[in-house]
């Protein structure tokens, strides 16, 4: 294979040199009409202009000059001047294009012009040749300095998942849709997943078939956008076609060797409906753009047999009580009953038969003493039956996996993108507006609860073999944002306001409150969470052509209001009962007489397990406001020198103000080379889900032993008696320095970045607080809460990231078709400097450690690959399109601790996409592929690190997932 990726990149750098015919005209069109802003630059020269709102321009040219034309998403094309009336048609770009919007308030700079790295994404290659169907892993297989996987067994974390960019925290990129700001998820990764403890913006949320391109600013810019942008920006541009309607079917299976937990075969079958069409309003260039997006996918499993210790004595009393029809409620109370079962177990050997026989209590068999609650060892206390009782029941040990792998997921979405102009054209009014809707239903499941859990958490009463839990979702995601834009005076003006709801509920099924035994409800409430977000901009900006050889300035200021909300759950998904059914008090004084126990005495906790619900001392309403003013100029100082800068100043009602800078220059070497750099200073404000989420989860390590973990806000008397600070808001500061050149001759462009990133006081989730237990008030909190251990969200270290960017673009006509070829790579390494910033208290309890843990610092500097990169190859000719794309994902380390010391290691490895499409007709195209054609997995864990084999690979880190070689077809048909 790697002779094989050697040979594809030599193929890439040593194709033969072509030129592309391009077409010039009066009129600058794409298929589906004129096109407005359209650079036109005589070549050579710094002559240039944009085409008008009907896609008009007018240019003083010589004959024989070129004109050389570029517009956002598509390809840049060159074309003799022959005549004084020419017209041209433009045409779609490929991934990682030239042509960019964000990151630069100039509407006519290009990604080699400007002085930060900046990625356009044209979505139509993508979705019509890739494998990939969904945002983030669009981007995972595109973007190198973009990271997302889907989870397993990570509570809601298997329904969102976290997104990175260039290894820094979900929250640390910004996410705006047609350039103005989305709202984040209301989701926080509290679970062991990469981005843990952060919240991010859910970009699954919007159908891959909605946008046009996708911009990916790979440089801090806090000081122009605000808050969140420490790492960089997502622009996602929505489709603005019309007189177009495109419906495309993908369906696909995983057939893989290890599908079906390592039996082979298919599993995890997948189904994408998308539709788009776009309608022109008016004579002006107005359009309805609306898509509407169906999914349906099903589980994967890659859990081995299960090792663990499934079965002890007692359940094999209660199987034989079972088959017979005694009331196992009864059973665990009734010391002849258990003598009388158990002498028909055939598995008991002589002597225990015996000693059952012999017992003249049930706390003799048990250990167990209801009136003091004393536990010891008793006759069956300790011995494990699994390999002869699954005999005697006719099972095996796969009988209970874990569902390890992705979740079952049903999405429905819906996005539409409408501008309508008006006034006179020389105004370039417009009223515009876009935003969806999307539901989610996930279905991921826990750890199974075996029938004999060390904890009790099996509940034999209700499942006598135990029970898979399952957490099933309902997503609800809603955005709008509409607005007015237009020339005053010469000045565009934009007014604009958009909205987003993002809401998480929590169904929690198959699975039981273990105080409520043989009544409990099978399936519960368990509540939910919420974040609302409203945006106000008014953004103000004029170029001057006059001035030095061209000067940008923008100014504006925003307002937006947040809500976070925390809805409880019914009673009985959070509730800890009495024998009497009585809500306790989880006071460590309840009599013993009245506590629920299993048959060993054993509690496990309280609520629906594998999620207990939100409590009402859970819920919250909280609320914050913030206001920015920004000034940001770009002047072309002379026909080489570019120098940029940004202030802006933002105050936010629940922690103070901040002003944040940017200062960048480009300047040109040569007439197709330029040196960029940026230097500037940024901030991330804690979110509200990080200052108010509480609520107490049920934690498993790597030995499969739970762990009751309850989550305070900084504000709780807990954080207050650990010596916890308030949040405070994250600070960068970020410095790059680039090289860019184009080689016309040879149709190449190359990009290189590097960056390094400073941030202080960065907002972690801690390690796990264990209990004092020596009666203090703390001590009190943990009994009274039913938990083991406290966790809180902290700016508890600085850190630093440092590295480079790659992009190499080519294209070239070979024989009668069109190859476009492009590299992309990164390395990013990031890692804690300095000492833990706890605070006396922390560090006179020596609890530094537990503050800023090794799990986290393993999540940090090496749960995501520090070396990505991506060779594709697109090659059209005739009807037949052929699609290559080998990625390279770098080594990551898991948070689990070897023997002696140190994590394991996950390695390197390339994935290899493949597909070819061809065009039925004029209007109808059938595609076929794979993704991971070669069926490549990542490094298997140690077998002491599986829980008990259910884990066979990493469930905390993944460089691409864990699913093995996905194949699928895709029917498309485009009318127009």
């Amino acid at each position: 294979m790697i002779k094989n990726y050697v040979l594809l990149l030599m193929f890439f750098l040593g194709l033969s040199n072509a030129v592309f015919a391009q077409e010039v005209s009066g009129i600058v069109a794409d298929d589906s009409g004129p096109l407005p802003g359209v650079s036109v630059i005589v070549k050579n020269t710094t002559t240039g202009t944009t085409t008008d709102f009907n896609g008009n321009y007018s240019i003083n040219a010589n004959k024989g000059d070129i004109l050389v034309f570029s517009y956002v998403g598509y390809d840049s094309q060159e074309v003799k001047v022959t005549g004084n009336q020419m017209n041209i048609t433009l045409k779609s770009g490929v991934a990682l294009d030239q042509i960019l919007l964000v990151g630069s308030r100039n509407p006519s700079r290009t990604a080699i012009d400007t002085a930060v790295a900046v990625d356009v994404i044209d979505m139509a290659e993508l979705t019509s040749a890739g494998p990939q169907v969904s945002v983030t892993q669009i981007l995972n297989y595109v973007a190198p300095s973009f990271s997302s996987n889907t989870q397993t067994v990570s509570d809601g974390t298997d329904h969102i998942d976290p997104a990175q960019l260039r290894g820094l925290g979900p929250d640390q990129v910004l996410v705006l849709v047609n350039g103005k700001r989305r709202h984040t998820s209301s989701l926080v990764n509290v679970n062991g997943t990469p981005g843990r403890g952060s919240v991010g913006t859910d970009l699954n949320a919007i159908p891959a078939a909605s946008i046009k391109r996708i911009e990916v600013l790979r440089d801090g810019a806090a000081a122009q956008y605000g808050s969140d942008a420490i790492a960089g920006v997502i622009n996602i541009v929505l489709k603005n076609s019309v007189n177009e309607l495109t419906a495309t079917v993908t369906s696909g299976v995983n057939m893989s060797k290890n599908s079906n937990d390592h039996d082979g075969g298919t599993d995890g079958e997948k189904t994408q409906i998308d539709l788009n069409y776009g309608i022109p309003l008016g004579d002006n260039g107005g359009f309805l753009n609306m898509t509407g997006s169906l999914t349906t996918r099903k589980r994967t499993s890659r859990a081995r047999a299960n090792s663990s210790s499934i079965f002890h004595a007692y359940n094999s009393i209660e199987w034989e009580a079972y088959q017979d029809g005694f009331n196992l409620s009864d059973l665990r109370n009734d010391l002849s009953a258990i003598q009388t079962y158990a002498a028909q177990v055939g598995h008991f050997d002589a002597a225990l038969q015996s000693q059952i026989a012999g017992a003249t209590s049930i706390e003799q068999l048990s250990g167990y003493n209801p009136v003091t609650g004393a536990q010891s060892t008793g006759i069956l206390s300790g011995i494990d039956v699994t390999d002869a009782e699954l005999a005697a029941r006719g099972q095996s040990r796969s009988n209970y996996n874990m569902s390890v792998g992705q979740s079952g997921l049903d999405q429905g979405q819906l996005m539409g993108n409408l501008e309508i102009p008006f006034g006179e054209e020389e105004n370039n009014a417009k009223f515009y507006a876009f935003g969806g809707l999307s539901y989610r239903h996930g279905d991921a499941s826990g750890f199974y609860r075996t029938p004999g859990h060390s904890s009790g958490r099996g509940n034999t009463l209700s499942y006598i073999n135990g029970f898979l839990p399952n957490i099933e979702s309902d997503i609800i995601d809603k955005s709008l944002g509409f607005g007015i834009s237009g020339k005053i005076n010469g000045w565009n003006v934009d007014l604009s306001h958009t909205w987003g709801l993002n809401t998480f509920a929590y169904n929690i099924t198959n699975t039981t409150n273990f105080y409520l035994q043989s009544s409990s409800p099978t399936e519960f409430n368990a509540g939910l969470n919420g974040f609302q977000q409203n945006t106000v901009n008014f953004d103000v900006s004029k170029f001057y052509e006059d001035i030095f050889s061209g000067l940008n300035v923008a100014f504006g200021s925003e307002y937006r209001v947040e809500n976070y909300f925390i809805e409880a759950g019914e009673e009985s998904s959070y509730a800890r009962y009495d024998i009497n059914g009585e809500v306790e008090t989880f006071t460590a004084s309840l009599t013993p007489s009245l506590q629920v126990t299993d048959f060993f005495g054993n509690q496990a906790s309280a609520g629906a397990q594998v999620f207990s619900g939100f409590t009402p001392e859970n819920e919250i309403d909280a609320r914050r406001n913030s206001m920015a003013l920004y000034v940001d100029v770009e002047a072309d100082v002379t026909e080489k020198f570019l120098v940029s800068a940004a202030v802006r100043f933002e105050d936010f009602s629940d922690f103070g103000s901040t002003l944040n800078g940017k200062l960048a220059m480009r300047y040109k070497v040569g007439e197709n080379t330029n040196i960029r750099g940026a230097v500037s200073t940024g901030f991330r404000a804690p979110s509200l889900h990080q200052q108010f989420y509480s609520k107490s989860n049920t934690l498993f390590n790597d030995q499969g032993v739970s762990q009751e973990v309850g989550t305070f806000t900084n504000n709780s008397r807990a954080a207050q008696l650990f010596g916890i600070p308030e949040l405070k808001e994250e600070t960068s500061f970020n410095a790059s320095l680039g090289f860019t050149t184009k080689l016309p001759d040879a149709n190449l462009t190359i990009t290189v970045d590097g960056f390094f990133i400073a941030i202080d006081d960065r907002i972690t989730y801690t390690g796990n607080f264990s209990s004092p237990n020596d009666g203090s008030q703390l001590a009190d909190i943990f009994t009274n809460l039913g938990i083991g251990q406290a966790a809180f969200f902290a700016n508890a270290i600085d850190t630093e990231t440092k590295g480079v960017d790659l992009v190499i673009i080519h294209k070239a006509n070979v024989g009668k078709g069109k190859l476009t070829n492009s590299l992309a790579a990164t390395y990013s390494k990031t890692y804690k400097i300095g000492a833990t910033k706890g605070s006396d208290i922390l560090t006179d309890a020596g609890l530094l450690d537990t503050y800023f843990d090794e799990s986290s610092r393993v999540y940090l500097e090496l749960a995501v690959p520090r070396v990505k990169a991506n060779l594709t190859n697109n090659y059209e000719t005739g009807k037949w399109n052929f699609f290559l794309r080998n990625a390279f994902f770098g080594g990551v380390e898991d948070t689990g601790t070897l023997t002696g010391g140190g994590h394991p290691e996950i390695g390197s490895v390339v994935v290899t996409d493949l597909s070819i499409g061809y065009n039925l007709s004029d209007v109808l195209k059938l595609t076929v592929g794979a993704n991971n054609l070669l069926d490549i997995y990542p490094d298997e864990l140690p077998d002491y690190l599986t829980s008990s084999n259910q884990f066979v690979y990493s469930r905390r880190v993944s460089q691409f997932g864990n699913n093995g070689r996905y194949v699928f077809g895709r029917l498309s048909f485009k009318l127009k």
